[in-house]
């Protein structure tokens, strides 16, 4: 689009001569202008440790939604078969009513997967819409909206789920629900502080002076120059809706029977942990894996977007 229109004969700047220039943005290389999506490809390539993470879980991710391709129903009860050991007709064994551990597991990283996947996503609107609007707007608007973030915060999340959970009929889309009403709160704060810098940039003040509305210049200059903030926050978001939802599982507040996650195997695991000591190590070593590599992608991703930490 042009960067002028002509009016009553005279040609007049557009909200388009004011946007920032790629060295003005932020990025994993703000000198040469690189997007953010080059600073990940980027990071990528120099950070072998990154790239073990994406792996890893590339490969549980393609491992869930491959589980229909297991032999073996992962509600199928065979009493006869039950706590068996790893062995040919199955890989990790049995549990304690003969259901096949590795295609439990499976099926479990389903469920585990989409609840994280699906409460990031309610945060990530949620923190990112109201964290603009807080530092965008300020005064009593942004004053209200932060004392309700320490409210949150102060609020132990998983009790109070709990506690929910005594009143309401528990399943997924409640479970999703829960977790993200809990997990706004850290998206809001990052994205309120970089909104608070990027509403004195010039392109903001000029896209002002030009009678660009609010709402526009939220959603077409601060939200879009502050992507590489809100990738780095759904990264961790992920790894701490898991880790939540495997929680609330393994106290039976989460996933209910026969439906399967990594929490609840977890659960049915403590009774034999002592002698079969592998149902609960498969559920956590996936646990774990996620999350950790989940976790070290958030960092590494901060460092390599983040234009203050690579200088």
């Amino acid at each position: 689009m042009s960067e002028y229109v002509v009016h009553n004969g005279r040609a007049e700047l557009t909200e388009e001569a004011f946007a920032p220039a790629p060295e003005e943005r932020g990025g994993a290389d703000a000198s040469s202008g690189r997007s953010t999506f080059h600073g990940i490809t980027y990071m990528l390539k120099e950070n072998r440790l990154a790239m073990a993470c994406v792996i890893t879980i590339l490969v549980i991710v393609l491992a869930a939604i491959l589980a229909p391709l297991s032999p073996y129903d992962p509600d199928g009860l065979d009493i006869q078969n039950a706590l068996q050991g790893p062995g040919a007709g199955h890989l990790l064994g049995t549990d304690d009513l003969g259901r096949d551990t590795f295609t439990r597991a499976l099926y479990g990283g389903r469920v585990s997967l989409a609840v994280g996947c699906a409460a990031m996503a309610v945060s990530v609107v949620i923190g990112t819409l109201l964290g603009t609007v807080s530092g965008y707007v300020g005064g009593k608007t942004d004053n209200i909206l932060m004392r309700i973030v320490d409210i949150f915060l102060s609020i132990p999340n998983l009790l109070f789920i709990i506690v929910i959970y005594a009143f309401v009929q528990p399943n997924l889309i409640v479970l999703v629900l829960m977790l993200a009403f809990f997990s706004w709160t850290s998206v809001a704060r990052v994205v309120r502080a970089e909104t608070l810098s990027l509403k004195q940039r010039d392109f903001v003040i000029a896209a002002k002076c030009l009678g660009v509305s609010d709402a526009r210049i939220i959603m077409r200059h601060i939200i879009p120059n502050m992507s590489s903030q809100i990738i780095v926050s759904a990264s961790i978001s992920i790894a701490r809706a898991i880790l939540d939802e495997s929680a609330l599982s393994f106290l039976g507040y989460g996933v209910r029977l026969p439906m399967s996650s990594w929490g609840s195997m977890l659960q049915n695991a403590q009774k034999y942990i002592l002698h079969e000591p592998l149902l609960a190590v498969v559920p956590g070593a996936l646990i774990l894996a996620t999350v950790l590599c989940f976790n070290i992608l958030g960092d590494m991703l901060q460092h390599a977007l983040d234009p203050k930490l690579t200088k």
